[in-house]
């Protein structure tokens, strides 16, 4: 028991360090240069030089460090709702509290031992956060169907069994669903209803509305 409280500590000193981290300041070239990837991903360096007035060598360097470092990411969405591909109709939240005694790292441990192959949950989640409800370990499941049956069946025999299977049969206590509707808002500076047209930023859309931090 006295080891074991030491862990724990030893954990919280390291998150409680973690937390107290000085925030990493971004530069005026810096801002311009995400400001200008939030608009428009796709820009090229040169792009990014001409529009921002900002040397392509300057555009570069700082580009691939704010990569390194993990600042900047990329991704493509693809829409499968109505407006889009059509396959999915539906989006329905789930957050499933796990009995004490089950970690955030027992989580990531599991995850990190999936093959790098599509499954069922590549398909239909579409966003899945580890969370803290009420004290316990928690996930937040977005998930994706045609309608609520088909979510409903994939969760019940398909997510459940996978938890369970990894992390014990009694290890789910309680789970909530609410039903989503529309997206209005993802990473802060895309509205998808409002400032979006063909996959990008609208060109009238301020640099002063974009948030960089």
């Amino acid at each position: 028991m006295a080891k074991e409280r030491i862990r724990q500590i030893v954990k919280w000193e390291k998150f409680s360090e973690e937390e107290n981290m000085e925030v990493r300041k971004i530069d005026e070239q810096e801002e311009k240069i995400i400001k200008a990837l939030i608009r428009n991903p796709r820009a090229s360096d040169n792009e990014i030089a001409k529009t921002m007035n900002i040397p392509v060598m300057t555009v570069n360097r700082k580009r691939k460090r704010l990569e390194d470092k993990e600042i900047l990411n990329y991704f493509t969405m693809v829409n499968m709702g109505p407006e889009g591909t059509g396959r999915f109709n539906t989006r329905h939240l789930y957050l499933i509290k796990f009995r004490l005694g089950i970690s955030q790292e027992d989580l990531l441990r599991i995850i990190k031992k999936e093959p790098n192959v599509r499954t069922v949950f590549t398909e239909f989640i579409y966003e899945s956060h580890i969370a803290e409800i009420e004290g316990h370990t928690g996930l937040a499941l977005i998930i994706e169907g045609k309608d609520e049956n088909e979510i409903n069946y994939i969760f019940n025999s398909q997510i459940v069994p996978y938890l369970k299977k990894n992390h014990g049969e009694d290890s789910i206590i309680e789970v909530s669903t609410i039903r989503l509707g529309k997206a209005i808002r993802l990473f802060h500076n895309y509205l998808l209803p409002i400032n979006m047209e063909k996959g990008k930023l609208k060109k009238d859309w301020s640099d002063d509305a974009i948030y960089v931090g």
